[in-house]
């Protein structure tokens, strides 16, 4: 499955139809997560003086579950006295795979007959995936819970982007992300300057798209086990402006090139000098988006000998030059400054 199947552009129904959205709680869901989709739609309510968003919170019987902070959100509902929904969310939390039962993946393979979108906000895609109703299609869930599903899941593809919308599915890492997912089913519906008056309220000072990834430690990746290939990406992150050769890297590991090499293959099913090379693209991402430094001074703290090696090699990880990503978190920014105190028009 290519990577653009996943895109918010791509899709068989379109997320601006989204108006009446169910969340539907499971014990010990994550109230940041949770809470973080509805100030969303509530803030986007209040500036276009209108009920553009409805939202229920849904349990299995009707009956409140507490979040794992302890609170208890309501009122709460079943599904069928919820009403006609075009979205339901599944909200988990850490002990996901306890409270995920056969109650709950036949509730949501019902929905799915409905013909709903089907999303998931933290842990809550785990319940899609056991629901086997994200065999096919890509998704994302967060990094913590990433390693040891996609062992088990051969037919769903994980993706380690903040959230993924592919068709009919909507699914979304942790913390804060659903906030960036909720901004953007609501640019889809309204356009970017409602957008940006609700990161004005919530004083952010950029907006993250589909295309921004979780940072996910190494650790995490391939386990607390694995010492020495932590040791070289180690080495990498600090040496990004002048970066060491294969043969430096194994030598300071204390390794042949050729282990260095296997290594890799094995536990990251890449090679060293790719997974150098993105580390160093990362970083000139974060420069470009975060600091106006020049665009010359970002390649060279990043290790490229010259703009147009920086600009080719920055294009074909991130299909978009250097200037280009400057320029749109810019805009994005000048947006969000153009927006304050703008009379919203309601759609």
């Amino acid at each position: 499955m290519s990577k653009s199947r996943s895109a918010t552009k791509d899709q068989s129904k379109d997320i601006a139809s989204i108006r009446r959205v169910g969340f539907l709680t499971l014990n010990e869901f994550t109230m940041m997560a949770f809470s973080s989709a509805i100030e969303v739609m509530r803030m986007a309510n209040h500036l276009a003086e209108s009920d553009a968003y409805e939202w229920k919170v849904i349990t299995l019987d009707g009956r409140p579950v507490t979040s794992s902070c302890g609170l208890t959100p309501g009122p709460v509902m079943t599904y069928e006295a919820a009403g006609p929904l075009d979205a339901v969310f599944v909200c988990g939390g850490t002990n996901v795979t306890k409270y995920a039962d056969e109650r709950t993946t036949s509730l949501l393979r019902r929905m799915a007959r409905d013909g709903i979108f089907l999303g998931g906000l933290c842990t809550g895609t785990y319940a899609l995936v056991r629901a086997g109703l994200l065999d096919g299609y890509a998704c994302t869930i967060h990094w913590e819970n990433m390693a040891s599903l996609r062992e088990q899941h051969a037919h769903v593809e994980f993706m380690e982007e903040l959230f993924v919308v592919d068709r009919d599915r909507i699914t979304c890492s942790g913390g804060i992300a659903p906030l960036d997912l909720m901004l953007a089913i609501v640019r889809a519906r309204f356009g970017k300057t409602l957008v940006a008056e609700i990161s004005n309220q919530f004083i952010l000072d950029r907006i993250r798209d589909s295309d921004d990834r979780q940072y996910i430690p190494l650790a995490a990746r391939i386990g607390s086990n694995h010492a020495t290939l932590q040791k070289v990406a180690e080495l990498m992150e600090a040496n990004f402006e002048e970066p060491l050769s294969a043969v430096e890297i194994a030598g300071l590991a204390g390794l042949s090139v050729r282990q260095v090499q296997r290594m890799f293959h094995e536990m990251l099913s890449t090679t060293p000098t790719k997974y150098y090379l993105r580390l160093r693209l990362q970083r000139a991402r974060g420069l470009l988006t975060q600091s106006s430094l020049p665009i010359i001074q970002i390649a060279i703290a990043c290790g490229f000998r010259s703009a147009g090696h920086f600009s080719k090699t920055y294009r074909s990880m991130y299909g978009r030059s250097p200037r280009s990503e400057r320029q749109r978190s810019l805009t994005s920014s000048k947006r969000t400054e153009t927006g304050k105190g703008r009379k919203l028009v309601k759609a």
